[in-house]
């Protein structure tokens, strides 16, 4: 009977010790847009593998410059198609990992109720002292704003009054704040267990700017890493994409 139980004992050390092992961590650079959605991902990932996703936030512009300097990043989740190209052109992308994980969604957003109407036409009456967005040098998001009040033919009228946050979340707390009235933000920043938060909103028509697509690259240091090819799948199945439509992206 006791050796029997020390070989029971002997076998479940071996299979804590065998998970423990198997079980690994990916370094994932988020683009700012994807933050909620991709803290929601992670916590199921982590359930549903034992793997462990450690989420940096920020906009893809500062990514790209931390990447190239040598940033321990596994796994970069982009807010656009551009800065993967540069990345694959600069060999540091592993070869075929690259896919769009999701297409996003350019909004006007006040937390005003009334204030921003749904065509957009606030931008021609220019009643506001300040208008929020990411810069645009920084966050695709912010190009693709400047993009549409270009093609609006107010880009001129409205650029005096920028308000430019480092990334979507800076933007979004200018807004917030009251310290912009109004500001260019990604759907999902306002989407909350599902539904729209107050505030009133144009939901700017994707035929005013190039599509949003925004793609996912694994690092060539981490194509051994469990973790990051776990990732990578998990994100391309059921239970991921879900919660990325939940948040307002279209696949």
């Amino acid at each position: 009977m006791k050796s029997r139980f020390i070989a029971l004992l002997a076998g479940l050390v071996l299979a804590i010790s065998s998970l423990t092992v198997q079980a690994a961590e990916v370094q994932v650079a988020v683009a700012a847009n994807f933050t909620a959605p991709m803290q929601q991902i992670a916590a199921e990932f982590e359930k549903d593998t034992e793997h462990r996703a450690i989420l940096s936030s920020g906009s893809t512009g500062k990514f790209y410059a931390q990447i190239r300097n040598g940033a321990p990043y596994d796994v970069f989740l982009s807010a656009d198609t551009a800065t993967p190209d540069k990345l694959e052109a600069d060999g540091m992308v592993v070869e075929g990992s690259r896919f769009t994980y999701a297409t996003g969604k350019l909004v006007l957003w006040s937390a005003k109720p009334g204030f921003v109407d749904d065509q957009g036409k606030v931008l021609y009456r220019g009643e506001f002292k300040h208008l929020a967005l990411p810069n645009p040098k920084l966050a695709p998001y912010g190009a693709t704003a400047v993009e549409v009040m270009k093609g609006m033919g107010v880009l001129g009228t409205a650029q005096p009054k920028f308000v430019l946050g480092e990334n979507l979340p800076q933007a979004y707390q200018f807004v917030v704040s009251g310290n912009a009235e109004l500001g260019f933000l990604a759907l999902s920043q306002i989407i909350k267990d599902g539904e729209m938060i107050e505030g009133s909103v144009w939901m700017v028509p994707s035929d005013l700017h190039a599509p949003i697509c925004q793609d996912a690259v694994m690092l060539t240091h981490a194509k051994d890493n469990p973790a990051a090819l776990a990732l990578f799948d998990y994100l391309k199945g059921e239970k991921a994409r879900a919660i990325i439509k939940s948040f307002g992206y279209e696949l």
